[in-house]
Formats: structure tokens, sequence, C-alpha cells
């Protein structure tokens, strides 16, 4: 399975993209980091910098029929650049148009948010985007992980770094049964 991580080119909290990334290379997955630019992305612990990472594939050049799942890393200022790019956007909701499976993790819910792809379905985030996600339609719940299978696919997320074993294991449970 090919598995689009798609981030900002800076921002990203680090431990939300290498928990998955290593979760996926582990099941025998192919992982691909797919950004807005390319060369380099600098991910973030917290608010502090953090390592760098190569960008693999452009938004823009590449499309969501090349991949059969997504997986949206958090931090805060990675949704927030990234709903502002519209082939971010574009892209991300390529995937529910097609029916392929979407993780979420922690603050990444903002960009489903601007994708206009929450409405109806219930997930979990980062807690300060419960207001963002019930007025887009969608239903926030705290819980570790949540699957949501409105609509045409799947929909997997999760509050925060904490959940990562959790959010890990399930994502790639539902991506290996979408697949198959």
């Amino acid at each position: 399975m090919r598995i689009a991580f798609l981030t900002a080119p800076e921002g990203v909290e680090q431990v939300e993209l290498t928990d998955p990334w290593q979760a996926v290379v582990d099941a025998g997955h192919e992982p691909v980091l797919v950004s807005t630019k390319p060369g380099t992305i600098q991910a973030f612990h917290h608010l502090d910098k953090a390592d760098k990472f190569p960008v693999q594939e452009v938004v823009g050049e590449t499309s969501a029929d090349s991949f059969d799942a997504l997986v949206l890393p958090g931090g805060v200022a990675n949704p927030d650049y990234l709903r502002l790019n519209s082939k971010a956007v574009g892209f991300v909701r390529d995937f529910f148009d097609q029916g392929r499976p979407v993780a979420a993790i922690c603050h990444a819910s903002w960009t489903l948010v601007e994708a206009d792809v929450v409405r109806g379905r219930v997930l979990t985030s980062w807690p300060s985007l419960r207001t963002d996600i019930r007025n887009a339609g969608g239903t926030w719940v705290d819980e570790q992980v949540r699957i949501c299978d409105h609509g045409p696919n799947k929909l997997v997320t999760s509050r925060k770094p904490d959940d990562l074993k959790a959010f890990c294991g399930t994502f790639l449970e539902v991506f290996a049964k979408e697949a198959s």
C-alpha cells in the first residue's frame, strides 16, 4: 500500500509524523512525504525546531489517485498553513471524493474542516478544534481514536501524541481492510 503523508514546509509535530511513518514502514507499506514545496520540511517538538525531512512529492504535481490512503499529521502551524493552500486542500478533498481512507491526528482536522469533509461525520481532535468541527457540521467527541464511516470512505482521527499507539494501530487496520 502507498500512503501519502501531507505536511506543510514547516510546523508539523515531529512525533505525529515519525511514529505513524514508522508504523507504515513496519507494516510493509510505502510512506511518501508530500508537501506544498520541494526540498525539505522542518518538523517541530511543540514550538522548538526538530529534524528536517526530504519531500518526495509535491502537491499539484501528484494526485490522490496515486495513493491508497492519506495520513495528516498535526502540529498547530502545519494544518493552519495547509488550509490556506488551495492545492493542499484539493488534494485532501480528492481522497474523500475518491473514497480513499484518511487518518488525521491532533490539529490536522483543521485541514479537514477547510476541505469541507467533516459535515455529518463524528471525529476527535485536539480539544481546541471542537468548535471549528461543530461549526463545519461535524460531531466532536473526546476519544483516544475514532473511526467514522459516514460517506464513501473511512476517516480515522485521534487527539494528541499520547494517543499515537492507538491511532497507528487503528488506521493501519482500517487502511488494510479498505485496500482489500
